[in-house]
């Protein structure tokens, strides 16, 4: 039985996690192992690594198996109406594209394996989708659903609050990132103009 399976019971007993009794949601999972690892895999350096292990396994908690087979599109670029979740990944491999205007076909940026995390930044802010996200493999992982995350502030608010400060974290390191990146290109950019300007100058428009 896979750690996807093991992780809330079979799949015909599930409940959403956040309708289950708080006392039933923290003995199931502090019972199983594998949702102990699966807290560990939560606070991956991939993923959100500023929970501790008791605040990791409380959101695990509140997440929801799900298995992808290979070749389904996780998430899809642009979508704005299913925007409610977010998913850790336990097994398996997803591939991160971008569809680019001026590329006809996509643009992979990432292959991301167990404990990653994809569509925190939707969860969030409620806007459309900036990727794809396609299962490379049958991909066994953990949703939490904009639902769950209500319940779990209610319930749990500081673990809640955590957790959000977390995911606020990732998504500025990934902006700086992204901002390191653009500087790189404004530079480079930059230096290849400046060797076009050399070897093609520009006519002197007064001769």
């Amino acid at each position: 039985m896979s750690l996807f399976e093991k992780l809330l019971g079979p799949r015909r007993t599930r409940q959403a996690p956040e309708t289950l009794a708080p006392a039933r949601r923290q003995a199931a999972v502090e019972a199983s192992a594998s949702a102990h690892e699966a807290a560990h895999l939560l606070r991956a350096p991939t993923a959100l690594m500023q929970l501790d292990e008791a605040e990791a396994l409380t959101v695990v908690g509140f997440m929801k198996p799900r298995r992808f087979p290979a070749g389904t599109a996780i998430i899809r670029q642009g979508e704005a109406s299913d925007t409610g979740f977010m998913v850790l990944v336990l097994e398996g491999e997803i591939t991160v594209e971008a569809q680019r205007i001026s590329r006809r076909d996509p643009v992979t940026l990432n292959v991301l394996g167990p404990g990653s995390l994809i569509g925190e930044m939707a969860l969030v802010d409620g806007e459309a989708r900036s990727a794809t996200c396609l299962a490379s493999t049958d991909v066994h992982c953990a949703v939490l659903t904009r639902d769950a995350l209500e319940t779990l502030t209610t319930e749990q608010p500081a673990t809640a609050a955590k957790l959000m400060t977390a995911v606020a974290q990732r998504l500025a390191e990934r902006l700086r990132e992204n901002s390191q990146k653009l500087q790189v290109y404004a530079k480079l950019v930059q230096t290849l103009q400046q060797e076009v300007d050399r070897l093609m100058p520009t006519p002197d428009r007064r001769l």
